[in-house]
């Protein structure tokens, strides 16, 4: 194994994976009552259900959370955690995990929520940024030195580029691939045919299509297939900051990863601790939390153009331009839509 095969496979444990599962963690003190101190207020606990990724970035914020609000309220908060794919998790809480807050990897798994009854459905215009905590953008790794001088999407369609993605049926990470390889068609001046045949040849250079992210990357870095990996720039950043050496390249035309958090209303009425599950979801959003998301990669929510730490796109595509996810992932995702005629093309 070479030494830059050494460096690939060791970020893959870093980079994200919706396979990734983890047991409910509690952060703090669990009990339930407060007796210390004149005045105390009765604890109050919040369950966050999220995604992989942000988890350390979750850690610290609920630190500094914790400890503003004992001092401004004398009241103690505990919380218990849960993470894994945005998808699994989404179908945990609607089974009845009992989320107060969700950070997950894109608004149509919010959505879901919504259509079970748990979320209000103007989710996204109770917060600030349009519930967007925390963006990305799409990123291409490859080999070391780059020897397919690969430089943008347009070049995933060449026939001397193989490449992986994780599959956008199975995987959210995959669906915002997919949107970046579309999207870079349309920006480009072709229609909805010219971007379906880009897209069509784009795909047939994939050489494997795992059911997640995790997948996606082992087989790219330990298993050494395609030229390329498409993924997340905050993946990547946080691997280099973790000292990993990779070579990569964001493309300038390319799509706003926007994740978004929201309240389960549901589960908080029930609980009856909204005032400070509300607290703590507009705290997500300050600039002292929002710091603590940069330090894992992310764009800061709402990005700022001059940010020396984030090489600039020119042209920025969102999901809003397509409709949203309701209406992308029926369009696109849902069983006879665009990616199966995609797939049925290859053929």
């Amino acid at each position: 194994m070479t030494v830059n095969q050494q460096v690939l496979r060791s970020i893959a444990g870093l980079l994200i994976g919706t396979g990734l599962s983890l047991s409910l963690v509690a952060c703090g003190n669990q009990s339930t009552t407060n007796t210390s101190g004149a005045g105390a207020k009765k604890d109050v606990e919040i369950t966050l259900v999220g995604y992989a990724v942000p988890k350390a970035a979750h850690d610290r914020i609920i630190k500094k959370f914790v400890a503003k609000w004992q001092q401004e309220h004398n009241q103690k908060v505990t919380f218990k955690q849960t993470y894994g794919g945005s998808g699994s998790q989404t179908r945990a809480v609607i089974d009845g995990l009992p989320a107060d807050v969700v950070h997950l990897a894109l608004g149509g798994d919010v959505n879901k929520l919504v259509q079970a009854s748990l979320v209000a459905k103007d989710w996204d215009k109770k917060l600030p940024n349009n519930a967007i905590v925390a963006k990305s953008v799409a990123a291409i790794i490859t080999r070391p030195g780059n020897p397919k001088n690969i430089k943008s999407f347009a070049d995933l369609a060449r026939p001397d580029v193989k490449w992986v993605t994780a599959n956008p049926k199975t995987s959210g990470g995959a669906r915002w691939n997919f949107l970046a390889l579309w999207d870079s068609a349309i920006k480009a001046g072709g229609n909805e045919a010219k971007a379906t045949e880009f897209v069509t040849t784009a795909f047939k250079n994939v050489v494997v299509q795992p059911k997640d992210a995790r997948e996606a990357t082992d087989a790219f870095a330990k298993q050494g297939q395609g030229d390329a990996l498409l993924n997340y720039e905050n993946e990547i950043l946080f691997a280099k900051e973790r000292g990993q050496s990779l070579d990569y390249v964001v493309p300038d035309v390319n799509v706003s990863i926007d994740t978004p958090v929201a309240i389960v209303d549901k589960n908080v009425d029930k609980h009856g601790n909204r005032e400070v599950v509300e607290a703590f979801v507009k705290y997500m959003f300050t600039p002292e939390s929002q710091a603590e998301f940069v330090k894992l990669g992310y764009r800061p929510a709402p990005t700022s153009a001059s940010d020396p730490r984030f090489p600039q796109v020119k042209t920025l595509g969102t999901i809003a331009e397509y409709g949203g996810w309701n209406d992308f992932q029926k369009k696109f995702f849902d069983d006879g839509g665009v990616y199966d005629k995609i797939e049925a093309g290859k053929k």
